[in-house]
């Protein structure tokens, strides 16, 4: 029998390359969905996908019921993530009560039913937001600055508690920013300003920064899977190439078929302008270097990138086009 693999959060973005991994390599995914309302377009995108859980809101009334059948290993994507314009209350509460309860309830409920495993999707940023000299890695004092951030860190101090009073292991995976064919958000708006040649007021801050292509990120988690060195152990995962923000935008702007177009600003000018605004964080990232070491992956599993930066690239710039034309 294949083993089961329950996929929390399996309709977004990097959820979509985990059970299409999933099914490449072997396992038997389950997907594990908020309602059940997104299980057609899930099943449609997704060959070979036939299992589905309705786990609920897992911050407010998860529902376990029958997820945990058959299932040996948990990866758990679902989360609240970054919100534009969060209208909650307490948004540190809000991040809280589905990052740090919802995370710390499904994984006693999956020791409670056996699973021998969780792989748990945490984020650079519980490392903190920027890097200076040298690559955030795996031992360095956490230091998350946002609420997202520290509701990540929270829930990664839970869960080795839980593996410490039940046994179940646990796999800690930072990554950087995921591209990759239906990425969403800043890089989505990225490459639109890009495509339609809007000259960009970037200086040059020759600043480094690590990303990670979702299919990249979707084989490292599927290795966390099963491999026994990824047991109660934490990863920094990239590509391996860092870029500046300006050579990220020259080669997607090649990719796209397109000519980068700059600005001659001064850092100094742009960084004031984002400050009348209050856009400073804004900037920060691309302006600013936010590195990690992923030698921990490569040595302690044997891992290696399939995909490289410029191949995932291209396949981003296929899809946006290919996107654009069904719009149009």
């Amino acid at each position: 029998m294949r083993e089961g693999v329950l996929v929390t959060g399996a309709d977004g973005f990097v959820g979509k390359a985990v059970c299409r991994r999933l099914l490449k390599t072997g396992y038997a995914p389950r997907a594990g969905l908020l309602s059940g309302a997104l299980w057609p377009a899930l099943h449609e995108a997704t060959p070979g996908l036939s299992e589905f859980a309705v786990l609920g809101d897992l911050g407010a009334n998860p529902n376990f019921n029958g997820a945990f059948e058959n299932v040996a290993v948990v990866v758990h994507l679902a989360a609240r993530v970054h919100i534009m314009h969060d209208d909650a209350v307490d948004p540190r509460e809000a991040y809280r009560q589905v990052n740090v309860d919802g995370t710390v309830a499904l994984a006693r409920a999956a020791a409670e039913q056996g699973v021998r495993r969780m792989v748990f999707v945490s984020t650079v940023k519980v490392n903190g937001e920027s890097t200076s000299g040298r690559p955030f890695m795996e031992g360095d004092p956490p230091d998350p600055q946002d609420s997202y951030a520290v509701s990540k860190w929270e829930a990664e101090e839970a869960l080795r508690s839980v593996a410490a009073n039940t046994g179940l292991e646990i796999a800690i995976v930072r990554p950087p920013l995921a591209y990759g064919p239906g990425v969403r958000a800043n890089f989505l708006r990225l490459m639109r300003l890009v495509e339609r040649g809007v000259p960009l007021p970037l200086p040059d801050t020759k600043n480094r920064r690590s990303l990670i292509g979702v299919e990249n990120l979707a084989d490292f988690l599927v290795r966390c899977v099963s491999h026994p060195e990824a047991a109660n152990e934490t990863f920094m995962v990239s590509d391996g190439e860092d870029v500046s923000t300006r050579e990220l935008i020259a080669r997607l702007a090649r990719a796209l078929g397109r000519s980068a177009r700059f600005l001659p600003v001064p850092e100094f000018a742009v960084r004031f302008a984002a400050r009348l605004v209050g856009k400073e964080a804004a900037v920060n990232r691309l302006l600013g270097s936010l590195a990690v070491n992923s030698d921990k992956a490569r040595q302690r599993l044997g891992w290696k990138p399939p995909v490289t930066l410029d191949s995932g690239l291209a396949a981003t710039a296929r899809w946006y086009l290919e996107s654009s034309r069904r719009l149009a």
